[in-house]
């Protein structure tokens, strides 16, 4: 794997585990101002939420690089032959 294509699936794993890690410690906002929408959170906290999941998406990215390196898993394991 170059690092180009590491790259390149790394952002993809980092943006698929961001839909994850968004609703981690949401609270409604109880005090709810005109023009405000009820559903909206009263703080977003998206800086930890940001770092949380690029530590998930680093360990998720390992695995898979591991996975392709290392040949853990191939087509063959699923009886595809070329």
């Amino acid at each position: 794997m170059t690092w180009v294509t590491g790259a390149a699936i790394y952002f993809i794993i980092w943006w698929m585990t961001l839909f994850l890690v968004l609703p981690f410690g949401v609270r409604r906002d109880s005090d709810i101002e005109e023009g405000n929408d009820p559903g909206a959170p009263a703080m977003s906290r998206m800086w930890g939420k940001v770092a949380i999941n690029t530590g998930v998406a680093l360990v998720v990215w390992a695995i898979v690089y591991a996975i392709i390196e290392f040949d853990l898993i191939t087509l063959g394991d699923f009886g595809i032959t070329r």
